[in-house]
């Protein structure tokens, strides 16, 4: 049974795993992205990695690499990326890949990689019509119509988190004004903490304690933080009509927390039943890129198990 291996570039961390045809995970790994040292450092950060899980699975077949930015799936090539991943944007992902380890590798933007990950085996499982938002450091996203990705001519789709919630509103590293990324990613939610007085706050975390806590402070930046993120739901629910729209990243650790409020505003617009939080939390960039490596095994043919399907994977089949 072939085994691959998913890494998951972000501008804070790499986490990478080796995964069979059936979804069963063998091993797991995870480092620092040493970001601010550039290209070369977060190079050298992802070949070690990489060299640690092939040392624990030596029959691995392909590579794929979930990446921050806009990736250009036929060339693996990074076509897009802010400062997040200084010199990343120009990296020719797959062709590095393939010269250091000798591996049929692939590569994708994270959030594709995420929804990929959830339509395999997480949230997503055994449905067609998916979006992917993932709230982290910024906003990314993906969309699925009828078990196919929807990529765009220019990479760029399901680029939520760039898309103008407020027009000439905050300034986005995009340089847009405005972004969705302004408003309901993690560091977003700091910044309505750093409005309020009287504020401590130095974490996410902490805000989502106090609110637990019942502290009025940190229920009111909640309350403002969710009506925002409940109204980016309804209009991509307007936009795409997806089966389910699946909320990833770091804010959504406590979502015990916060979800009563969102599902409470969306349930006066009949979306409560429409949105679900990701199952895989922060490996399912990784699971989507072994799942990209996977479909790079099918089309090649190489190593596959007898009678398996060599057709691009369409989900919920």
């Amino acid at each position: 049974m072939p085994q691959v291996i998913g890494v998951d570039v972000g501008g804070t961390g790499i986490k990478g795993l080796v995964v069979n045809e059936a979804g069963v995970v063998r091993v797991e790994a995870a480092c620092a992205t040493e970001a601010r040292l550039g290209r070369k450092a977060i190079l050298g950060q992802l070949h070690g990695l990489v060299s640690e899980l092939l040392s624990s699975c030596e029959e691995v077949k392909a590579l794929g690499i979930a990446s921050a930015g806009r990736v250009n799936v036929e060339t693996g090539e990074v076509i897009h990326a802010t400062n997040n991943l200084p010199g990343w944007q120009g990296m020719p992902l797959t062709q590095w890949a393939t010269a250091e380890f000798g591996l049929p590798s692939t590569a994708d933007n994270d959030a594709n990689a995420a929804l990929l990950g959830e339509a395999w085996l997480g949230t997503g499982r055994g449905k067609q019509n998916l979006v992917m938002l993932t709230l982290g450091t910024g906003v990314g996203g993906a969309n699925m119509a009828f078990g196919r990705m929807l990529r765009g001519v220019d990479w760029r789709g399901g680029d939520w988190g760039h898309s103008v919630l407020v027009p000439d509103g905050r300034p986005c590293n995009c340089g847009k004004r405005g972004c969705v990324e302004q408003y309901i990613s993690g560091s977003a939610l700091m910044r309505l903490a750093r409005e309020q007085k009287g504020n401590t706050y130095t974490h996410g975390r902490e805000i989502m304690t106090a609110a637990s806590q019942g502290e009025a402070i940190a229920l009111y930046i909640l309350e403002r933080y969710i009506s925002v993120l409940a109204v980016v739901i309804a209009n991509i629910s307007a936009s795409i009509d997806p089966e389910l729209i699946i909320l990833g990243g770091g804010v959504t650790h406590d979502q015990a927390i916060w979800w009563p409020m969102l599902t409470a505003k969306l349930s006066s617009v009949g979306l409560a039943d429409r949105v679900a939080v990701a199952e895989l939390g922060n490996w399912a960039g990784c699971i989507g890129a072994a799942q990209l490596a996977l479909e790079r095994l099918r089309k090649d043919g190489v190593g596959w198990s007898e009678g398996s399907d060599r057709e691009e994977t369409k989900h919920g089949d």
